[in-house]
């Protein structure tokens, strides 16, 4: 049995057909019960009346059990009855209450009185239980009559019951299983290579949200296979350019058709530097990816981290005509970092900043939030970034303007923000962007704040200002 709709449907019948049982089962006996106990209700007061009657018209209880034995069903309702006249004296009863036995106080108090007329005229009492009709007697042939159709009933109701469970059991079987059938496809076609599968939302209970996981699966996994088709494709274009440099130059210098000079060394060896820094980056990445990225960390001040930046750029600010400016106050908690990898973020986004402002000034900030974070900032005047390319902005071997990845000898491969993106988040942190285009960019990094340095003595927010610029 490997289909889950027939163990549904198999499991919907058996529920049904044991809940019809039971109710027929207990109808019946129910039923049963009620009948007798009607009956016996019933016949009692015939009983009862009958008694009342004999009295009044013989002024006693002289020859009762005449009436009793052989009157019906007086006959069948009197074999457990005793009955006492007003004195406790039993006038009619069977072993051990024989007629003319005296009834004890206790006995009489617990017995149920008898009147007429509001007169008590004796006491009556039955040994045992009042006995029930047999229903097997035909004196009772009407009642048993009505059992029996009411047991045909049942049993037809029962069968009804277990028809519409198998029916509705189908259909919901066929209900719960056709969207596991259709993920089924679905993880099929993928399987096969097809990955851009989609399945249709049907609910919103447990089925429904695993079709919403795995619309959200495949969107990402096609997601992240294009990108790593057009990594792949990027990675080749990167490796292709220097190579086709250096096998250039080598083929030359090999066939004679060129001579070696410095220059032509230097070109060279700028091509094997990029290449190395390529291979550096992409191990760094993986190392991430694999969350196997070492960090050495120690608490520093950001303060200190934003001027280590600064300095590291000031001969480039100057050479731009641009202004380098660290604005931090200097009671701000440590960070638990690794410097040389947050000197790697840093220098990353100075150096992009520098890239793309051509006048004004780029301000690394720094302040803390919420007493629990640290929150760094890297600000440019710069051309800024187009609204469509901040999304990814992050992504490996994304560039927002791919003519200048090689401007003015400047060898990009659109990793330097991938990788800050990886070291910020192997430290707990994140990192954003905001830009708008004329305006400049502000790269803003948050990291947790760690509270074992002593205070410093000033409180006040101080500026530093690397290089003046012209503006």
């Amino acid at each position: 049995m490997r289909s889950l709709t027939l163990k549904l449907t198999l499991a919907f019948l058996l529920v049904g057909l044991i809940g019809s049982l039971m109710v027929a089962l207990i109808v019946g006996l129910r039923t049963r019960s009620e009948v007798d106990l009607f009956l016996s209700l019933r016949d009692r007061t015939i009983l009862l009346n009958a008694l009342r009657s004999y009295h009044e018209t013989n002024g006693g209880w002289q020859g009762v059990e005449q009436v009793l034995e052989r009157t019906a069903p007086l006959d069948f309702y009197s074999r457990n009855l005793v009955l006492a006249d007003t004195n406790g004296v039993v006038v009619y009863g069977r072993r051990p209450y024989r007629p003319g036995r005296q009834l004890a106080p206790g006995m009489i108090a617990r017995a149920e009185t008898l009147r007429s007329d509001g007169e008590v005229i004796g006491y009556f009492f039955f040994v045992g239980p009042p006995p029930l009709p047999l229903l097997s007697d035909p004196r009772w042939a009407a009642e048993a009559a009505l059992l029996q159709r009411l047991a045909v009933a049942t049993v037809l109701s029962a069968v009804a019951a277990t028809i519409v469970a198998l029916v509705v059991g189908i259909v919901l079987a066929r209900t719960l299983t056709r969207p596991i059938r259709e993920l089924t496809a679905a993880t099929r076609a993928m399987a096969r290579g097809r990955f851009d599968q989609r399945v249709v939302v049907r609910s919103r209970d447990e089925i429904g949200e695993l079709a919403q996981a795995f619309n959200q699966m495949s969107a990402d996994l096609s997601k992240a296979i294009q990108a790593r088709r057009q990594m792949t494709a990027d990675l080749a274009h990167d490796l292709r350019t220097p190579l086709s440099i250096l096998r250039g130059y080598t083929e030359g210098l090999q066939e004679g058709r060129i001579s070696g000079s410095p220059t032509i060394y230097q070109i060279m060896h700028r091509e094997v530097d990029h290449l190395q820094r390529l291979i550096d980056d992409l191990r760094l990445l993986s190392l991430a990816d694999a969350g196997a990225l070492s960090l050495n960390r120690r608490p520093v001040d950001p303060r200190a981290l934003l001027e280590r930046a600064a300095l590291a750029h000031m001969v480039q600010a100057e050479q731009q005509g641009l202004t380098i400016r660290v604005e931090a106050p200097e009671t701000l908690p440590s960070v638990a970092v690794d410097t040389d990898r947050m000197a790697q973020v840093l220098n990353n986004l100075v150096a992009n900043a520098l890239r793309h402002t051509s006048h004004g000034e780029i301000v690394l900030t720094a302040r803390e939030e919420d007493a629990q974070r640290v929150i760094l900032e890297v600000r440019d005047t710069g051309s800024g970034i187009a609204p469509e390319d901040l999304p990814r902005i992050f992504d490996r071997f994304y560039r927002a303007d791919p003519s200048r990845s090689r401007e003015g000898g400047h060898q990009s491969a659109g990793l330097g923000l991938a990788i800050a993106k990886a070291i910020i988040e192997a430290h707990s942190g994140t990192i954003s962007v905001a830009s708008r285009v004329g305006e400049g960019t502000t790269f803003t990094i948050t990291l947790p704040a760690v509270r074992d340095q002593k205070s410093r003595p000033a409180s006040q927010e101080t500026s530093v200002t690397v290089s003046a610029g012209q503006g």
